[in-house]
């Protein structure tokens, strides 16, 4: 199974620049027909800060489909978006899916975080899968302190999913770069958000807790490996980074999952897709 997840700073946007179809081709086409689905692509699609309503969105974006491993059978995706309730173009998350789920939730429960339409998770055979778009600390204190209670509750939410037996995976774009290796100056970022004692110290928490940080486990020590670049400054082209968004997988599954990397060389976003194969 492959899991991609991307922040896509705008998914009609996203979508109108030609960048969304082509996630579903990752794993090649299924004919030379231009207006045909594709064979394989990911199982599931974790996307977060997609500024969008579903009635804002078209029937190819809200229900891409692809194409059955029998000749001529194609399906639809299984689609799910969560998003801002007081605030259009703000925000938001989704998740598209091969497998119907048992269960489908929406945010954590607290009608404060729920609001801003930032957490979406499906329950799938063999574990729960969560795209989040965690808050950002800038614009004052007041949105620090939302940030750290906003991460607060959601390590104790999944503590509880995995008390009550789920596997859990959760991705998307956590807004805190965990170590000096993963941002491309991390002594000049030591005291702006993102970068803070503070939320860097919830990551090591959340990894004391058995959800492992699955890029670290792959490579442990690998450096120039971001998900995030400031597009104001064109930072992509000298690849002066962050990395931002994660895998996070309970303990007891990562020994399951194959493979794990960073789409770098994929554009659309200020951020770029991760993926992993369990």
């Amino acid at each position: 199974m492959k899991i991609i997840s991307w922040n896509t700073n705008g998914l009609r946007a996203t979508a109108k620049q030609g960048f969304f179809t082509p996630l579903f081709k990752e794993e090649g086409p299924a004919s030379t027909r231009k207006d045909e689905p594709t064979r394989g692509g990911p199982d599931v699609l974790c996307l977060q800060e997609t500024k969008a309503e579903p009635d804002q969105l078209s029937e190819e974006i809200k229900s891409p489909r692809y194409a059955k491993a029998t000749q001529g059978e194609y399906a639809k995706y299984y689609s799910y978006f969560a998003y801002s309730k007081f605030k259009k173009g703000y925000s938001g998350v989704a998740i598209y899916t091969k497998e119907k789920p048992k269960e489908v939730f929406y945010g954590m429960g607290i009608k404060k975080f729920d609001d801003e339409g930032r957490l979406l998770g499906v329950k799938l055979k063999n574990f729960t899968i969560i795209t989040g778009y965690f808050p950002n600390g800038g614009q004052g204190p007041h949105r620090l302190k939302y940030k750290l209670e906003f991460y607060d509750a959601f390590l104790k939410f999944i503590k509880k999913l995995r008390k009550n037996g789920e596997h859990v995976i959760f991705c998307g774009d956590v807004n805190t770069a965990h170590e000096a290796l993963a941002l491309a100056n991390p002594k000049a970022n030591e005291e702006n958000t993102g970068f803070l004692p503070i939320e860097r110290a919830w990551i090591s928490k959340v990894i004391k807790n058995n959800f492992i940080d699955v890029f670290r486990k792959f490579y442990p020590e690998k450096i120039g490996a971001y998900t995030y670049w400031d597009i104001k400054t064109r930072a992509r082209d000298r690849n002066v980074g962050w990395r931002l968004d994660y895998f996070f997988a309970s303990s007891e599954i990562v020994p399951k999952i194959k493979k794990n990397g960073i789409l770098s060389d994929y554009y659309g976003s200020d951020h770029c897709p991760i993926f992993l194969k369990i």
